[in-house]
């Protein structure tokens, strides 16, 4: 016999809470609406108005992606995001693997005088990092926008998942000859996967977002990444905000796409982290 499907009953109180799901959902979507609408116009002001939409119109996005630098702060954007995510996978997995399966005096200590450093803001920071950069002659290069994106999350993140992972299934494979780097790559790696596309997508939005880290780390305008390109589009004395706001489109499309492809690992990645620790 076929099983026969339940149909959902509606509730008063489940209409309500349909209702206020249905609102927020349109809070979050407006801004980015209103952001695509706004591009499509020619407007010195931040107010819409509908009748000056034109959808046929795509001169700002002609300008935006045909600008002197655009394209060499695409690919420095690029590259920071993909040398942010690759560095900050591998140095936090290395340091959530130390403090979840290894035992060393100071261990726990450690640990939280690591995470303590999430407490401090990046601002107060920023003035001694740019120092040091300074006097190693590290300025306007991809390692200063690359190296700060490492921090205690990643760690607290991964170690979470790998405090999960069974010690008697290290042990058997160190008792079958299993040296250490083949059981991190080859064992603890792909049982915490989920965590490390989570990882991957923080990493990305962060480091594709940063503005002020690398507005104030460059000089020279062939290392400007794509926010910084992007801020130049507003001008001193009259600013066209759909100009602006087109950039800020086209900024947004690359972790938009990001996400749509890897939305299941990140939720599940969330989902299970919340669960883990």
């Amino acid at each position: 016999m076929e099983k026969m499907k339940k149909q959902r009953k509606w509730t008063p109180l489940s209409v309500i809470g349909l209702l206020i799901l249905i609102l927020f959902a349109v809070i979050c979507v407006a801004p980015f609406i209103y952001m695509v609408f706004m591009s499509f116009t020619q407007s010195t002001t931040l107010m819409l108005h509908l009748e000056d939409v034109n959808f046929t119109d795509f001169s700002n996005f002609e300008y935006v992606l045909g600008r002197d630098g655009f394209l060499r702060a695409l690919m420095n954007s690029v590259i920071v995001v993909v040398c942010s995510c690759l560095f900050n996978c591998i140095v936090s997995s290395m340091a959530a693997y130390g403090f979840a399966k290894k035992r060393f005096p100071g261990r726990n200590a450690i640990y939280r005088i690591y995470l303590m450093t999430l407490m401090i803001p990046g601002q107060v920071t920023m003035i001694p990092v740019f120092i040091m950069m300074n006097k190693m002659n590290l300025l306007n290069t991809y390692f200063s926008l690359v190296v700060l994106i490492l921090n205690a999350f990643g760690v607290f993140l991964l170690r979470s998942f790998m405090d999960s992972v069974p010690d008697e299934l290290l042990e058997a494979a160190k008792v079958d000859g299993c040296p250490e780097y083949r059981i991190f790559i080859q064992i603890v790696i792909p049982l915490i996967k989920p965590a490390l596309i989570s990882l991957v997508v923080f990493t990305f939005v962060t480091s594709w977002n940063d503005f002020l880290w690398p507005l104030v780390s460059t000089t020279d305008s062939s290392m400007y990444t794509l926010t910084v390109s992007l801020s130049l589009l507003k001008t001193q004395y009259a600013t066209n905000y759909g100009l602006v706001l087109s950039g800020a489109t086209v900024s947004f499309v690359f972790p938009f796409i990001l996400y749509v492809f890897l939305q299941k690992q990140f939720v599940e990645g969330i989902a299970l982290s919340g669960i883990k620790g």
